[in-house]
């Protein structure tokens, strides 16, 4: 019975609902598309490509692993956790007998893997595919086929593939120079191969097997081996069979708890994250970065949708009174708005279910062409984020109707038309109570970003104190309207007549006036948030690195690094040149960014702001760290520290110093040797160069090494911050939809507000008033709340970004730009002013008799 009145409800209050549809449908969509990251990180496919012709791929583990064991009450718990490493790992050539001896094994193929990239006289010739250089053994994974020339016999031979050959005009006899892991060398093309259909995202270039192992600079290993299994042999058992064999060997996988010792084999679409190892490495990311999103997405949906709820449910003060006045029980009002709820819930979950899986794909789409996450990963849609997606609609629509009927079912029948006429001046005390808690809460979230030291600890934090803070302010809200109202009486006054209504209208309306201050307030808060988070932690670590580095030039690479040979050649006599890789390592499960750096003359060129300890014991044994990972691990100069390189490979070091500006040069130092005998491109990111001679002495000397510019330190920083901008646009575009679902909130709630008042503009206009009084006095309404939302929003943000700052970078610097800012806040003032004046003008064509006589 109640069902079919929710159902009668609705369709005779369409208009009315409008609001509370809009806003669900935008949520549902936003949890969806934001599903749909997350499950493409847990569950996203990687195809392979050069391993097509191989069932069966024996690689290195790539992950580093813990194994924690706890005795309790006589019981025995293994726990254990894995982390995947930054670079690839490889395996000992020597485990191909191993595998060649192993029943149902036909073939056994080594495989070498390293960087390559073709420089031709447009560029790398690549078209954007990644470039990889290999032994012509090899070509049969995929297959390769020649299909003009010969193989690679002499050093100087290289087979490409036909797509680099159709894009850079090659034929056999053809000079190409090739970028590798050495100095840049001019080969001479032997052939085109032709690979199959399902290579798609690389580009091939095979050498001779002598020549692939020097440019692979892993003497006695390879990257993985290719398994051809005899006719009739079932690749998942030749799999099992590998294993056992390995694990006989002491290399094999396996072990309790999923523990690894090295070796992995893998078949079908395991072998495509072997293969590529960065979209193995996005997975990760994407279940992060979905987390985050949603769970944001999630709060503010709910913060939204409640003050929509809310709002929609005043409007009908009068309507829910009458029902109360003629015998209607607490119970049934309250499940009549429940039902209400759930169909306007189920009806926008669907719709913006469907709208949010082509919109998690155009994200996906897009973060694939910032280089957030590579293509070879394969976006994956499931039932499950739409079907959670309507859960949390019919959920959150629900829990929204039950708070914001509270009050109106509370109160007693003969009450309630008497409160419908007037809004109540009290706050409630538990709605003035859950506002104290939460801006308590919110103020011990911003002390705690203040102590957070690593970015991913504090950028959750730091949008959930917004979230909570913005939560604050909606529960106090009607406080702060009334507040403000006194505050801004004088000045209001001095407008005119529309000044003092507007004044009036804020005093008696302020729960109404306090549901548009929320999502304004949130609009602002999170905008600046998320556009100013990022620059004050790039400009910090910008900021330490012009401070550290003291080399007069700084050389570059438009190509995959500094060679060096190029190194080597600007050394002669007094110049000073520090080589600088980098690289991840982890201590333990953590990740620390790292680098390496030519320990000769390097305070020449490099100042860290040594605090304890001396740069000058740097070697391959000794390593220097920041404050940061000092206060972290523990250490001070001369204790040992055990870590694990990017490509796996266990080593101790002992600590050589210990350096302030860990923020702007990475939280570990080793010796430029041992980072660049364990990274897949060895190449420096950079040069830093001491020395008394000329830009143009420095260019003269590079002339050989295409692709490598001289710079000063400034014009380096400009580079960077380059950079560091095009990393910014990804969080921003991981939040526009954020801030795009909560603009939409905002216009949504104007709207609804004004509409409701169409009695109200009526009996004005009776009284007197002319269309244009009425909209200066909408006008006024609207730019008094948006100046306390800028207000309290510009606070928030100002709060969380200073606590963000001094947790990150020891100081009370956040990184406010005044024209973005304005920018925020003029486009705030633009939504608040149209979807202001758009519905009072809609009101405003209503003849006013017509009105007063309708509502009495």
């Amino acid at each position: 019975m109640m069902l079919r009145y929710a159902l009668k409800t609705v369709r005779a209050r369409k208009a009315g609902f409008l609001g509370a549809f809009l806003a669900l449908m935008c949520a549902a969509a936003l949890i969806t598309a934001c599903g749909t990251l997350l499950e493409t990180g847990l569950r996203g496919t990687v195809r392979t490509e050069r391993y097509a012709a191989a069932p069966v791929v024996v690689s290195a583990d790539q992950n580093v692993h813990q194994r924690t064991v706890k005795h309790k009450k006589g019981k025995t718990k293994v726990k254990h956790k894995a982390k995947p490493i930054a670079e690839r790992a490889w395996l000992a050539a020597s485990l191909g007998d191993t595998l060649a001896g192993t029943p149902g094994v036909a073939r056994v193929i080594p495989e070498l893997t390293f960087p390559a990239t073709p420089l031709t006289g447009t560029g790398t010739g690549a078209d954007g595919r990644a470039a990889y250089g290999h032994a012509w053994e090899s070509a049969a994974l995929t297959p390769y086929r020649l299909t003009s020339g010969t193989a690679p016999e002499a050093a100087t031979d290289v087979v490409v593939d036909r797509y680099l050959a159709e894009r850079a005009r090659l034929a056999p006899g053809d000079r190409l120079t090739v970028q590798s892991t050495r100095a840049p060398r001019s080969y001479r093309v032997s052939g085109i191969a032709a690979p199959g259909p399902d290579v798609r995202h690389q580009t091939a270039l095979f050498f001779s097997a002598a020549e692939a192992r020097r440019l692979a600079a892993h003497p006695g290993q390879v990257t993985a081996f290719g398994v051809v299994p005899e006719a009739g042999t079932d690749p998942e058992r030749l799999r099992h069979d590998l294993t056992e064999a390995l694990r006989d060997t002491g290399n094999g996988t396996g072990g309790s708890k999923g523990a690894s010792t090295g070796v992995r084999v893998t078949t079908g679409d395991a072998r495509g994250p072997v293969e590529f190892l960065d979209a193995a490495a996005a997975r990760t990311k994407l279940v992060s970065m979905g987390g985050a999103m949603g769970g944001t997405s999630l709060l503010v949906a709910v913060l939204v949708v409640v003050g929509t709820f809310a709002l929609s449910v005043q409007q009908r003060h009068r309507e829910l009174a009458l029902l109360r006045a003629v015998a209607a029980t607490t119970g049934q009002v309250r499940r009549l708005l429940g039902r209400e709820a759930l169909i306007v819930g189920a009806a926008a979950g669907i719709a913006g279910a469907l709208l949010g899986l082509p919109l998690g794909g155009l994200l996906f789409d897009r973060f694939v062409a910032l280089g957030a996450v590579p293509a070879t990963l394969r976006h994956t849609t499931g039932f499950l984020p739409p079907l959670a997606a309507v859960a949390a609609t019919l959920l959150g629509a629900w829990a929204a109707a039950r708070i914001a009927s509270r009050r109106v079912t509370r109160i007693r029948p003969a009450e309630a038309l008497a409160e419908a006429r007037t809004e109540s001046p009290r706050t409630p005390w538990g709605r003035l109570l859950a506002g104290l808690v939460l801006l308590a809460g919110g103020v011990v979230l911003v002390v705690v970003l203040g102590m957070l030291r690593t970015e991913p600890a504090s950028t959750p934090v730091t949008f959930l104190a917004v979230v909570v803070l913005s939560t604050a302010v909606a529960l106090l809200g009607p406080l702060l309207v009334r507040a403000a109202a006194l505050l801004l009486a004088g000045p209001l006054r001095l407008t005119g007549h529309g000044g003092r209504l507007a004044t009036a209208n804020l005093r008696a309306g302020a729960a109404r006036a306090a549901s548009v201050v929320t999502p304004l307030t949130l609009l602002v808060a999170m905008a600046c948030t998320v556009l100013f988070v990022q620059p004050a932690l790039g400009d910090a670590a910008r900021a330490q690195a012009r401070e550290g580095v003291r080399a007069d030039w700084v050389v570059a690479s438009r190509g995959p690094g500094v060679p060096a040979a190029a190194a080597h050649r600007l050394r002669s006599g007094e110049d000073v040149v520090t080589e600088v890789v980098r690289t991840t390592v982890r201590v333990g499960l953590d990740k620390y960014a790292a680098q390496g750096v030519t320990p000769a003359g390097l305070t020449r060129t490099w100042d860290p702001d040594v605090v304890a300890g001396s740069l000058d014991g740097l070697t391959e044994r000794t390593v220097a760290v920041s404050e940061l990972a000092a206060d972290q691990l523990g250490l001070v100069p001369g204790d040992a520290l055990k870590l694990t390189l990017g490509d796996g490979t266990p080593v101790e070091v002992t600590v050589a110093a210990v350096y302030a500006r860990g923020l702007g040069f990475g939280d570990l130092t080793f010796a430029h040797g041992l980072v660049a005998a364990h990274v897949d491109n060895p190449l420096a990111a950079t040069l830093l160069v001491g020395t008394d001679r000329a830009r143009g002495d420095l260019a003269a000397a590079l002339r050989d090494f295409p692709g490598l510019t001289v710079l000063t330190p400034a014009a380096a920083d400009s580079l960077q911050a380059e950079r560091q901008q095009a990393n910014a646009e990804v969080n921003l575009l991981a939040m526009g939809l954020v801030l795009a679902f909560t603009a939409i909130a905002v216009v949504n709630t104007l709207a609804m507000s004004v509409s409701e008042r169409v009695r109200e503009f009526a009996l004005l206009r009776l009284a007197g008033a002319t269309r244009r009084q009425v909209l200066r006095m909408l006008r006024t309404e609207a730019l008094s709340l948006l100046l306390l939302a800028t207000t309290l929003g510009s606070a928030i943000a100002l709060s969380v970004l200073t606590a963000f700052s001094v947790g990150m970078t020891g100081r009370a610097a956040p990184a406010v730009l005044p024209l973005v800012y304005l920018a925020v806040v003029a486009g705030a003032g633009c939504l608040t002013l149209v979807a202001t004046a758009l519905p009072g003008r809609v009101a405003l064509r209503v003849r006013a008799v017509t009105v007063a006589t309708a509502r009495e």
